[in-house]
């Protein structure tokens, strides 16, 4: 079997297990999978060299991964009368499975979600090496979209309460940077991953920061962990990448990481360490952003339905 079809035999498989918890009720883990499968769909469309899917087939899977969304957020809001229902959604099961030949017209009226440059761990630290070996003003510089995050975020609601269930806020309040001033357009992303470093949740960025003072950028803003804090898996940890605009490469780049283990998820402040990029998803090589006393300053709430 080749490697497009075992992606799509995965995506299937995604795709069946968010409807089959979705049939089931079990909401929380219907939109955990339907929000992991819409961002891995997104990142296919959004490939520049990946060659397996024609443009049509990408607008087609971007059309997928939106009415991913749109089920997810009809799940999420209790007053909705659930303007994507289950059966409209399972209509699409075929188009995932038969991706690589299906030619007629997308059955909903919908649109792909609006493209923006997503950088693998690592990828931008590549682009700045290649920039900087290029001539200067070579024109190299097009390559790169301009403006990465959307200045409101992505961030999502909180998930509906299950009895004997804790969900997590973490309130972002701000980082110690030397050159906090300096920062373009400063954001954070915040994911949750295995040991493996492997998604569990949706990435969710916040919006883009306004407020800086002296060797802080403040954010003040909630973050709400979506998956209920019982069902993370032992070894996990939430990460929080800081990113910024660079006008020159036109790209967006991560400066610096933290993370938070699971014996750290506590109510109240927590203070947490800076590291050094690429972020190291796995926590195998860990380097400290500086010696200075700058950290990323944080407060949870934890929210118990009894």
């Amino acid at each position: 079997m080749s490697d497009v079809n075992k992606t799509i035999q995965k995506w299937h498989a995604s795709f069946r297990k968010g409807t089959d918890f979705d049939s089931w009720g079990q909401l929380v883990e219907a939109i955990d999978e339907y929000q992991i499968l819409a961002r891995q769909l997104q990142k296919e469309v959004q490939s520049t060299n990946s060659t397996d899917f024609t443009e049509e087939q990408k607008k087609t899977l971007g059309k997928i991964a939106t009415c991913l969304e749109m089920r997810s957020g009809s799940l999420q809001c209790t007053q909705s009368n659930e303007e994507f229902k289950l059966e409209e959604l399972k209509k699409l099961e075929t188009i995932i499975q038969n991706i690589l030949t299906y030619n007629k017209e997308f059955p909903f009226d919908v649109q792909p979600v609006p493209s923006r440059k997503i950088l693998a761990p690592g990828e931008e630290e590549n682009l700045e090496l290649e920039e900087e070996d290029a001539a200067a003003g070579a024109g190299s510089t097009e390559a790169f979209p301009p403006r990465a995050p959307a200045l409101q975020g992505t961030l999502l609601p909180r998930l509906p309460s299950e009895p004997g269930m804790s969900l997590l806020t973490i309130k972002i309040e701000k980082i110690g940077l030397k050159d906090a001033g300096q920062c373009i357009d400063p954001y954070m992303t915040i994911s949750v991953k295995d040991l493996n470093g492997i998604d569990l949740n949706p990435v969710q960025d916040t919006p883009v920061a306004t407020r800086k003072e002296d060797t802080y950028i403040h954010f003040s803003v909630d973050v709400e962990i979506q998956r209920h804090v019982e069902k993370l898996p032992k070894g996990a940890a939430i990460f929080f990448e800081f990113k910024h605009y660079k006008p020159k490469k036109r790209f967006t780049s991560t400066k610096c990481f933290a993370f938070m283990e699971m014996d750290e998820i506590k109510p109240g402040p927590i203070v947490i360490e800076l590291y050094k990029k690429p972020t190291d998803f796995k926590r195998k090589k860990l380097q400290l952003l500086t010696k200075k006393q700058l950290y990323l300053h944080l407060h949870q709430t934890l929210h118990k339905d009894s």
